[in-house]
C-alpha cells in the first residue's frame, strides 16, 4: 500500500479486488446524510446488485442498508470478477437516487477477507455480523425485521441469509457456479476501468 497524493485510503494491489476474492464493502453517505432510505431506494439497489452480478461476476451473501450507509459482502465467481468496477458502477448508479445535496463518502471502505476468515463458519459469522448491524443500533429486534437487508445470488430471489438452510444452499450454488468455469491459466487479466 503506497500514499496517494490525491487523499485516498489506501488500497491493496488491484489483484486483491479480483477474481475469487471476498471483500466486506461499505459505502457511507457524506456527512452521514439521512433521508435516502426507502423502500424505493431498496428496490433500485437490488436492481443495480443483480446488474452488477451479471456484468462483474459477483454474488452477495450479504448486504445491510442503514440510515446513513450501507454495507454488502461481494464474492467474485471467474478470474474476470472486477469488485473495484463493481463498486464504482454501483455508487456512479446509486448516487442519483440518494436525493438532492446527497452524494458518498469519497472513497468507499473495503475489507477484503483473509484465507482464514473465508472459511465456511467465519465467512457466516462475517456475514450475520453486517446483518446485525439494525440489531446493534437498535433498530429492530431481530434480523428479519429489518425489511433492507438480504441477499443477491441471481435466480434466486427469495434466499434469506438469516433463515436456517441458506448457507447449505448458498455454498452448494457457489460450488457449482465456480466449477462450471474452465480451470484457469495464468494470472488474472486486469480489467480496463469502467467509464
Amino acid at each position: 500500500m503506497a500514499f496517494d497524493p490525491k487523499g485516498n485510503l489506501p488500497r491493496l494491489q488491484r489483484h486483491r479486488y479480483q477474481g475469487y476474492a471476498v471483500v466486506l464493502w461499505t459505502n457511507t453517505v457524506e456527512h452521514r446524510a439521512r433521508g435516502w432510505l426507502t423502500p424505493d431506494f431498496h428496490a433500485l439497489f437490488r436492481n443495480l446488485m443483480l446488474h452488477a452480478a451479471a456484468r462483474y461476476a459477483l454474488w452477495s451473501p450479504a448486504y445491510c442498508l442503514m440510515p446513513d450507509h450501507l454495507h454488502l459482502v461481494w464474492t467474485g465467481l471467474r478470474r474476470e470478477s472486477d469488485q473495484l468496477n463493481a463498486t464504482k458502477f454501483l455508487r456512479r448508479e446509486l448516487e442519483p437516487a440518494l436525493g438532492k445535496a446527497r452524494q458518498w463518502q469519497h472513497q468507499a471502505h473495503d475489507h477484503v477477507l483473509r484465507p482464514e476468515e473465508r472459511r465456511r463458519n467465519a465467512f457466516a459469522a462475517t456475514c450475520h455480523y453486517v446483518l446485525a448491524n439494525p440489531v446493534r443500533a437498535k433498530l429492530v429486534a431481530e434480523v428479519p425485521a429489518w425489511p433492507f437487508c438480504g441477499a443477491i445470488v441471481p435466480g434466486y430471489p427469495r434466499l434469506r441469509p438469516w433463515e436456517e438452510h441458506f448457507w447449505e444452499l448458498f455454498w452448494k450454488l457457489y460450488v457449482n457456479a465456480r466449477e462450471a468455469e474452465p480451470p484457469p491459466s495464468g494470472p488474472p487479466p486486469v480489467l480496463a476501468n469502467d467509464g
